[in-house]
């Protein structure tokens, strides 16, 4: 992302119509703006103010409020004027583009995708897993991952965070003044209990990491691809567990073409259900899948290689086939796969689940709605969802992996603790080094030491104006 401290403006409200349009700018020294499109040399600052936005030629383009923000106390820490129109789209454009010829003179351009944001965390008004939380929150999808969005926006996941490292800071202080002075003869573990400090921070790790993978599921949802030949009940079974009747549902092989996404809750939890074609090869006389669903069965791979679990129906009726071995065997092996025995009203099987070698077997009806709990259940557990933890905060998989290496780094800071006496000062060197490598990856959730590069694939998802 370009880093420069040009003034930039965008369109900060969604595309489309609306009742009210925002142009957002920010940046140093507005004013040539301020008084070509709005006719004035001065604002109160954060009051509103109904005026005329004006064209080069005088004309009207809207009549709305304008509001400027004075930095450091604005969203971004810069100066801010916020243009609010009636949210036509034309109306949008036409005032943003003159926004931009009244403000050549400065350097106005059009800001790049999350750089509003950018330049708050660049401003210290946001560190990194707050900035992260705007996004979140705007594109949350259920309330529980809007309320959680919010509280990490507030700052409850950064606060955490910093508490984390604090301790460990403040243990690598007592480790190094060990190593600084060693003729003081003091047994360091002993004294000041580090490895019992270290416990405590570890156990405390532990806590966040629970509740943050607890909100990285609330975030992303667990992905579920419903594979298998056709005409095994996929599209029935999405239908039961949506609610809906959301897929078509036919005797005819090959109904169903294209994937199709379904979002429901599970207590609680987000699931995305993907319907797949059906998977089936061309018979001996000839037919089979023609081209268009020949496509669809190569998506159909494509989704299940990207799965976080695989749901492989058979027909409980005619038992397992060749065609469906040769489907599990083309499975991912780091993938868990549930094997659907769909349409027990056929077969005389009762609901049931069997944890046998190969997979968890699941015997249901789609039809009859029988067994579908038993699902649901195994779902939650192989997402690893648990029912009693409220998640606080929302999590991404960055802070995941960022809190799991500093687990591990704390994990070999307890070996080193361990080690006896005679293994001396470079016990305690390895012991201060693992301390200062977790201080880094927790920090690095932050923001304190994450790379520009990183910063830059983070900001540029944002949505435009944000």
């Amino acid at each position: 992302m370009t880093l420069d401290s040009s003034p930039i403006a965008a369109i900060a409200t969604a595309p489309g119509r609306g009742g009210i349009g925002v142009v957002r700018l920010s940046g140093k020294n507005l004013l040539p703006v301020l008084q070509a499109v709005c006719g004035k040399q001065s604002l109160q600052p954060r009051h509103a103010t109904y005026l005329p936005f004006r064209q080069a030629d005088g004309s009207v383009i809207d009549q709305g409020l304008a509001i400027h923000f004075p930095g450091p106390h604005s969203y971004t820490g810069e100066d801010v004027l916020e243009l609010q129109g009636h949210g036509g789209p034309v109306v949008m454009q036409m005032l943003l583009k003159r926004c931009l010829q009244a403000g050549e003179e400065i350097g106005l351009r059009l800001a790049e995708p999350g750089e509003f944001t950018q330049r708050a965390f660049m401003n210290d008004k946001l560190d990194l897993a707050q900035a992260e939380a705007v996004a979140d929150l705007i594109e949350a999808t259920t309330e529980a991952a809007a309320k959680s969005a919010s509280e990490s926006l507030s700052g409850a996941f950064s606060q955490v965070i910093h508490e984390l490292v604090e301790q460990v800071t403040s243990l690598r202080m007592l480790v190094e003044a060990t190593l600084d002075f060693p003729e003081e003869e003091i047994d360091f573990l002993k004294q000041s209990d580090a490895r019992g400090k270290l416990d405590k921070i570890r156990a405390t790790l532990a806590d966040v990491f629970m509740h943050a993978a607890q909100g990285a599921l609330l975030r992303d949802g667990l992905n579920a691809v419903l594979a298998g030949q056709p005409n095994v009940g996929k599209s029935s079974l999405l239908n039961v567990l949506a609610g809906s009747d959301v897929a078509i549902v036919t005797p005819i092989a090959g109904t169903t073409r294209d994937k199709v996404t379904q979002t429901i809750l599970i207590e609680g939890m987000p699931l995305n259900i993907i319907d797949t074609a059906g998977i089936r090869e061309a018979e001996a006389d000839g037919s089979g899948p023609d081209e268009v669903e020949r496509i669809g069965i190569e998506r159909t791979w494509a989704e299940v290689a990207k799965a976080d679990v695989i749901l492989h129906m058979m027909d409980a009726g005619r038992g397992p086939t060749l065609e469906d071995e040769g489907i599990a065997g083309r499975f991912p092996g780091n993938v868990p796969v549930i094997r659907i025995w769909n349409k027990i009203d056929r077969s005389g099987h009762k609901p049931a689940i069997d944890k046998m070698p190969d997979a968890i077997h699941i015997y249901l009806s789609a039809t009859d709605k029988v067994g579908i709990d038993l699902l649901r259940s195994e779902l939650l557990r192989i997402a690893g969802w648990q029912q009693t933890v409220e998640s606080r905060y929302l999590a991404r998989e960055r802070h995941l992996i960022a809190l799991k290496a500093a687990g591990e780094h704390l994990q070999l800071a307890a070996e080193h603790a361990a080690l006896d006496n005679e293994a001396g000062e470079h016990a305690l060197d390895l012991f201060a080094e693992e301390l200062r490598l977790a201080q880094e990856r927790l920090s690095s959730i932050t923001g304190k030491f994450t790379p520009d590069d990183l910063l830059g694939v983070i900001f540029s998802r944002f949505c435009i104006g944000k």
